[in-house]
C-alpha cells in the first residue's frame, strides 16, 4: 500500500523538504495550483499510523503575514497528532510572486494576507482564491496523494486563519466534523483588518462581505450539532485593538442557538508561545470528532 501511496504523490505533487518526527514524518510539498495560478506550498504531518492505513485529515489555516514554515516549526502539533494518529495539512496563507501591482505594498493585504476568500475585484480575482483552494483544491490534492480517510476531514485555524476555519466550516455543513480556532478574527465586517481585506478583495457591497463572516454566517447555519472551541489570551494586544472581537461571535451563537466554548488564557498573547500551550487540547478536541 506504501509504495502505490508513494507513487500517487509523484504524480500529483513534489517534495520540499522531509524530516522524521515522533515516529511519523513532516514534510513539505509544492504544486502548480489551478485555482490560484501560481505554485502552492503546504506542510505534511504523517503519523506513524499513516505506514499501515488510512488516516482522518486535519486542515490548519494560519495568520496574517504567514506561510506553512510557521505551524510546522512552531505550533508543537506533531507529538498530538502521532499519539491520535492524525494527518495534519497547512498551506500556505495566499498566492506567491502573482506579480499584481500593490500586493506587497503592505503585510495587512496582499501576500501572506489572503483571507480566505475569494476575491471579486478585477485586480484580485483571477488569484486570490484561497476559499476555493482550502475547500476544493487542497482537499482534492490531499484526497489522491496521501492515506487520507477523506470522510473524516476537520478544519482549525489562528488569527485570519481562525477566521478562515469558522467561515469554512460554517459554509460547509457537514464538510468537516469539527472546528477550532486560537484568537480568531470572529467578525471581520467590523474590525480594522477586515474592513481593509474585504474592501480590496470584495469590493464596497458590505451585503457581500457578510458571506464571509463567521458571526453572520452563525446566524443561519442549518446543519449538523456543532462543538466549536475558541481560545483567546487575555494579554493578546489585538483583542483590545477591536481585531478579533470573539464576543460579538459568542453572542451570534447564543443568539442561534449554536454551542461554543471560548476559553480566555490568562497572560498569553497572540503569538504561537501561546498556541503551541493549548495545541494539544485543540487535537484532542478533532480527535473526539475524527474517531468517533
Amino acid at each position: 500500500m506504501r509504495a502505490q501511496v508513494w507513487k500517487t504523490i509523484k504524480m500529483a505533487v513534489s517534495e520540499v523538504s522531509c524530516n522524521k518526527m515522533f515516529g511519523g514524518f513532516q514534510k513539505v510539498f509544492s504544486h502548480e495550483s489551478t485555482q490560484l495560478k501560481c505554485k502552492m506550498n503546504f506542510g505534511v504531518y504523517l503519523p506513524p499510523q499513516a505506514e499501515s492505513g488510512k488516516c482522518p485529515v486535519l486542515y490548519w489555516l494560519s495568520g496574517l503575514t504567514c506561510t506553512e514554515q510557521n505551524f510546522v516549526t512552531k505550533a508543537c502539533a506533531q507529538r498530538a497528532a502521532a499519539k491520535h494518529g492524525i494527518i495534519i495539512i497547512a498551506p500556505d496563507t495566499s498566492p506567491r510572486g502573482c506579480n499584481i501591482e500593490g500586493e506587497e505594498d503592505g503585510w495587512d493585504f496582499g501576500t501572506g494576507a489572503g483571507f480566505y476568500v475569494n476575491a471579486t475585484e478585477d485586480k484580485w480575482k483571477t488569484n486570490y482564491r484561497m476559499y476555493s483552494y482550502v475547500t476544493e483544491e487542497l482537499p482534492s490534492v490531499v484526497n489522491s496523494s496521501f492515506p487520507v480517510d477523506s470522510d473524516r476531514q476537520s478544519i482549525f485555524g489562528h488569527s485570519m486563519g481562525g477566521h478562515g476555519a469558522l467561515i469554512c466550516y460554517l459554509k460547509n455543513p457537514g464538510k468537516y466534523r469539527s472546528v477550532s480556532a486560537f484568537a480568531p478574527i470572529c467578525n471581520p465586517i467590523n474590525c480594522p483588518w477586515g474592513q481593509k481585506a474585504f474592501s480590496g478583495y470584495l469590493g464596497s457591497n458590505k451585503d457581500t462581505w457578510k458571506e464571509y463572516d463567521a458571526s453572520e454566517l452563525v446566524k443561519k447555519y442549518q446543519g449538523p450539532p456543532v462543538d466549536i472551541l475558541i481560545d483567546q489570551g487575555k494579554a493578546d494586544n489585538f483583542l483590545p485593538a477591536g481585531q478579533l472581537l470573539p464576543d460579538n461571535f459568542v453572542a451570534a451563537c447564543k443568539e442561534s442557538k449554536v454551542p461554543v466554548v471560548l476559553r480566555m488564557q490568562e497572560g498569553y498573547d497572540h503569538s504561537y508561545y501561546f498556541m503551541a500551550s493549548f495545541m494539544d487540547d485543540h487535537i484532542k478536541h478533532h480527535a473526539k470528532h475524527l474517531k468517533a
